[in-house]
């Protein structure tokens, strides 16, 4: 888990024109996607189509990666975040919880832009798989440039799912995804760009990470 310093974002919705900052506390968050390997490990299961230790886990919905989000922290000894009722399609966040969790939109964007600017952290070709240069197939993790707080992958390879809601007047229950999977055009993959879908949606090119509060918060 790598360290992500407290900081603040710019955020915009392009339906309302709205523009918003978040201020982000600090928090821990995985330096690579979830890989099949650690999914495997901690639920037994092996979703997606591609198969690799190292590959990042996908064919995932955002149902499954709370989920996966609860059990790892069970398995450590620690507080599950989520209180989870799929059958109702409910889920509550327990804010004072120890336990992993997946980002907020707010704080995936913080930790993608490592205090970066730009569209992007880096050269595309440099930081990311995209469809410009994959061979038309997802790449085990790790494998280009991390940003500058050492994290890897989070534009190109797999999107990752946030915790937010999309837009609930308009789309309901619909989850955010960002930062651009193996098969998209470079104009995807920029640390501003916003995907949704709904949270039992699974296809092979999204994917998680987790994140953890800031010790220093919760103790």
């Amino acid at each position: 888990m790598v360290a992500v310093p407290a900081g603040r974002v710019a955020l915009s919705d392009r339906r309302t024109e709205r523009s918003w900052t978040v201020e982000v506390a600090s928090f821990r968050m995985s330096a690579v996607p979830v890989t099949q390997g650690w999914y495997a490990r901690v639920t037994g299961e092996w979703p997606g189509s591609a198969r690799g230790d190292r590959l990042p886990v996908e064919g995932v919905s955002w149902w499954d990666a709370v989920r996966f989000c609860n059990t790892l922290s069970r398995a450590e000894g620690l507080t599950p975040a989520y209180h989870l009722r799929p059958e109702a399609g409910m889920a509550d966040w327990d804010t004072s919880a120890d336990g992993y969790r997946l980002p907020t939109e707010a704080e995936w964007e913080h930790a993608c832009r490592a205090g970066s600017t730009g569209p992007r952290y880096g050269r595309l070709e440099e930081i990311a798989w995209y469809g410009g240069n994959s061979d038309d197939r997802i790449h085990a993790v790790g494998g280009k440039q991390p940003n500058a707080w050492g994290l890897y992958d989070m534009l190109g390879n797999v999107w990752d799912w946030c915790w937010d809601l999309y837009d609930a007047e308009v789309y309901g229950t619909y989850r955010v995804l960002r930062g651009g999977g193996w098969s998209d055009e470079h104009w995807s993959c920029r640390a501003s760009v916003r995907r949704r879908s709904h949270p039992t949606f699974r296809i092979d090119d999204v994917g998680f990470r987790v994140v953890r509060p800031d010790p220093r918060q919760t103790s």
